[in-house]
């Protein structure tokens, strides 16, 4: 498999934007935006989508991190 184009790159970032701005305001219901998902898992290499979705959950993980700070777990069974 070839490396994709300049220009299909510059299609599949497109696609990835907008799908991530329908879940920033659809607060991640993916249901309302099948239609943008699937052009976006259309235009992106199936490697690229998976990278992407993994990119997408820590970006959001790290912003929670620096707004709430981190909380460890209580400890079950404690003394």
């Amino acid at each position: 498999m070839s490396a994709p184009t300049m220009e299909e790159r510059k299609a599949c970032w497109g696609a990835r934007d907008e799908f991530w701005q329908c879940l920033d305001r659809h607060a991640d219901d993916a249901s309302k935006c099948e239609k943008l998902r699937r052009s976006f898992e259309s235009r992106c290499p199936q490697q690229w989508v998976k990278y992407f979705d993994k990119r997408r959950d820590f970006l959001k993980y790290k912003k929670k991190l620096e707004t709430e700070g981190y909380h460890p777990p209580e400890a079950a069974g404690k003394s």
